[in-house]
Formats: structure tokens, C-alpha cells, sequence
């Protein structure tokens, strides 16, 4: 006797006519035609069922914050930064409660079950951090929430952030971050990311650090990241977010880097709808768009993922927690359209994430977690086309979040045609 079984699934390694049968919160049993009773059946007509989504980076404490106190009108990542300092002191505790939790709704209704989120520990009262504990707490039962200490502002060139990020991985945050490129000088960056990685050695954390996320080809932290990672055995534990000087390197320094980020098993995560957004702001034409080089570093077996980053906030003026938006930008960007690639980006905002995260029982296999999303898609590809409905999300084996299927009905005179959402090509 089955808690829950879905039936007729497609996978999204292929696999179809798939019943999924749950039991106590886990995954029981995985096989065409399974027999049992259920105490609930959910036919999937087909229909594609995946893990959830993975966000392994966003700004929580940041998010729904639009237009406080000002518009970022030059679309620059400085001026969001001077934005968010000016937004800071205006925080409150409840104001950042409510947003996060409002994005968490968002978030579940799109089939987004496991977010990391860096929180910016650049400010004395530490104000963000204990709002996003609390939000961690409260969200548990229906999202993996995984919090960085963000140094926004600098390791070392925010007087106090040193104290001020021991403290917050004292109270309980997760992973160790960091700006290497937003210090004074190169050197400083470079030292930064040495303490930092050295910090995650001392207390057994994971390492995620926004690097060189900057058009200057000359930004080469990421390389010192993987040397740390490399000299205090960090390996599978670090991982460099956003990289978008790579973008502009030179092609044979970018043969030598890889091998040393593959060796030292540091991870990448591109945040392509802010990357191209951001990056290339000092471009006449050609006008680079940003987004790091995500295929040259899978063929390399480097895991790679794609984030969010920002949805309404000083940095991005748009989103929507859809991470099948933020895998078809990708997509586009990084010129994915072989059927291999495309399936590809569906992993980025699955299990590439996951790893990176280190999510306990992820996946569609006996054993895992019955986390799952049933979509109106027939495979990845389609999901990635159609931004589809989230027919069901589930958590630990309870439907959690459901949206009706998507249909349009045509009043064309001669054809009374009804349209499927999943209108398919061939595959």
C-alpha cells in the first residue's frame, strides 16, 4: 500500500509509461505497471515528472524590493550595489520576512523546492541574516533553504566584515562567501579568497563566491579559487558563481584555467538573465552579453548550474522564480540547441544544482525523496519551449501546490479547435 503513486510518468532521462510509488515521504518503488493500492493515484497522462527546480544562487534578502528607494536607471551592477547600501539602514526585520516569504510562495508555485541564497552581512545590526534564519525555519517543511555570508560590500574593504561574517556563521548560516573582485586592489582579492576558503576549511562549510563578475578579462580570481581549493583539499565543495570575466579572457589562458577548475572539482554557476543584462555596459558593438563559457566547462566534467540571482530588486527589474526562464536564457546565450545541450540545460536547474548544493536524497531513484514537479510537457525540451504549468508540486509525498491545465479554445469560424498547451514537434 502506497501513500501516493503517480503513474503513466515520462522522466526526464527518457524513460515513459514510469509509475512512481511513495511511501513515508520517500520514493518505494520505480517501474512500469506497478501494482499496489495507493491511498492516492495521480495519472500523469504522460506527462513529464522531474525533481524540483534548484536555484544555487539568488538574493533573498534583496528580492520584491523594487524600486526602494530608487530605481536602478543605469542598469549598472555598481549602481545596484549603491542602491541596496542605500536601502540597507531602511531595513526592517518584518519587511524582509514578508518579501522572502512571499518569494518562497512564488517559488513553490513554479516547482522551486531548494534555493541557496547569499545574505549580505555588511551591516552591524546583521539584520538580514537573522531574518533569513527565521525564513529558513519557517519555510522548512516545503523548501531547502540554503544560506551564504555575503560580504557585499568586501571582505576586507568593509570595515568590520571579518568580525561581522564569523558572526553570522556563528548564528548558523551555511556557506562562506565572498567578492574577490570588489576589493581595492587585485591583491586584496586574492587575499580574500585565501582567508575565505581557509574559514570553510577550519569549520568543515562549502565555499560559494561571486568571482569576477566583471568585463575586465584581467579579473582572474577564479583561478586563485581553485588553487585554494586545490592546496587545503576542498575539493567538491567550492563553487565560483557568476565568472563573467571568462566570457572575455583570452582563449589560450582559458585552456589552462579549466583543467585546473575541472582538477580542483570547483563548480560554476552562470546567472544568464542578469549576466546579459549586466555585463557589456561599457560596450559600444560588438556588445558582449556576459554569461560564462557553461558548455566549454561541461565537456571538461565540471558541474556547472544555471541561477536566478535576482527577481525585483535594485539588480533586476523582472523574473518570476521560473527557472525553466532562467535554462531557456541560458539556452539562447550560450548557443545550446543541439538535443544533447538542450537537455542539458534542464540538469542545470536540476541536478547540476543539486550537487552543488549537496542536497540529501535528491533525484528520481528508490530511496530519494518524493520531491517531484509533473509538468504539462512531454520531456525537458518541452519544458524548456513552453514554460509549462506545474500541474502538481510535491514535497515529501503531499501535493503541495497545483495549477489547472493550460488550454485555449479557438472561436475561429470552421475551426472548433481546442488547443493543448503541449503542442508538440517532433522530438
Amino acid at each position: 500500500m502506497f501513500d501516493l503513486k503517480i503513474t503513466n510518468a515520462t522522466l526526464p532521462d527518457g524513460r515513459k509509461s514510469i509509475d512512481i510509488g511513495i511511501q513515508n515521504g520517500r520514493i518505494a518503488a520505480l517501474e512500469p505497471n506497478l501494482a499496489g493500492d495507493a491511498g492516492e493515484t495521480i495519472d500523469a497522462a504522460g506527462q513529464l515528472v522531474s525533481p524540483p527546480f534548484v536555484d544555487t544562487h539568488f538574493h533573498m534578502d534583496a528580492t520584491l524590493s523594487l524600486g526602494l528607494p530608487r530605481y536602478n536607471e543605469s542598469g549598472l551592477l555598481l549602481e545596484g550595489i549603491q542602491i541596496w547600501g542605500e536601502l540597507k539602514p531602511l531595513l526592517t526585520h518584518e519587511a524582509v520576512i514578508e518579501r522572502a516569504l512571499a518569494y518562497c510562495d512564488l517559488a513553490v508555485s513554479q516547482g522551486l523546492l531548494a534555493i541557496r541564497t547569499h545574505v549580505d552581512i555588511c551591516d552591524e545590526r546583521l539584520l538580514g541574516v537573522e531574518a533569513l534564519l527565521e525564513v529558513k525555519n519557517r519555510v522548512a517543511p516545503y523548501i531547502d533553504l540554503q544560506l551564504v555570508a555575503f560580504p557585499q560590500d568586501g571582505y576586507f574593504r568593509f570595515p568590520g566584515a571579518i568580525e561581522l561574517l564569523d558572526r553570522a556563521l556563528d548564528m548558523g548560516v551555511d556557506v562562506v562567501g565572498g567578492i574577490p573582485h570588489f576589493e581595492r586592489t587585485m591583491a586584496d582579492g586574492a587575499a580574500s579568497v585565501k582567508a575565505l576558503c581557509e574559514i570553510a576549511e577550519k569549520r568543515g562549510l562549502l565555499v560559494d563566491l561571486h568571482c569576477d563578475e566583471t568585463d575586465d578579462p584581467l579579473s582572474r580570481h577564479i583561478e586563485t579559487l581553485a588553487y585554494e581549493t586545490q592546496r587545503l583539499g576542498l575539493h567538491g565543495r567550492v563553487n565560483g558563481s557568476h565568472l563573467t570575466s571568462m566570457h572575455s579572457m583570452d582563449n589560450y589562458y582559458v585552456s589552462k584555467l579549466l583543467p585546473l577548475i575541472a582538477e580542483a572539482e570547483v563548480s560554476a554557476t552562470a546567472n544568464p538573465l542578469i549576466n546579459i543584462g549586466i555585463q557589456g555596459r561599457h560596450d559600444t558593438y560588438p556588445k558582449r552579453r556576459g554569461m560564462t563559457r557553461i558548455p566549454e566547462m561541461l565537456k571538461y566534467g565540471i558541474t556547472c548550474a544555471f541561477g536566478h540571482d535576482c527577481v525585483m530588486d535594485p539588480w533586476y527589474s523582472l523574473g518570476s522564480g521560473d527557472m525553466l526562464e532562467v535554462a531557456s536564457m541560458g539556452l539562447h546565450v550560450g548557443q545550446m540547441t543541439s538535443r544533447d545541450a538542450m537537455r542539458q540545460c534542464f540538469d542545470l536547474v536540476t541536478t547540476g544544482p543539486a550537487r552543488i548544493m549537496h542536497l540529501d536524497g535528491y533525484g528520481l531513484d528508490i530511496g530519494c525523496k518524493a520531491d517531484m514537479v509533473l509538468l504539462q510537457a512531454k520531456d525537458a525540451i518541452e519544458a524548456i519551449r513552453l514554460k509549462p504549468a506545474r500541474l502538481k508540486v510535491i514535497k515529501s509525498g503531499k501535493v503541495i501546490a497545483s495549477t489547472p491545465r493550460r488550454e485555449t479554445r479557438l472561436a475561429l469560424e470552421n475551426r472548433p479547435t481546442t488547443l493543448d498547451a503541449s503542442l508538440v514537434g517532433p522530438q
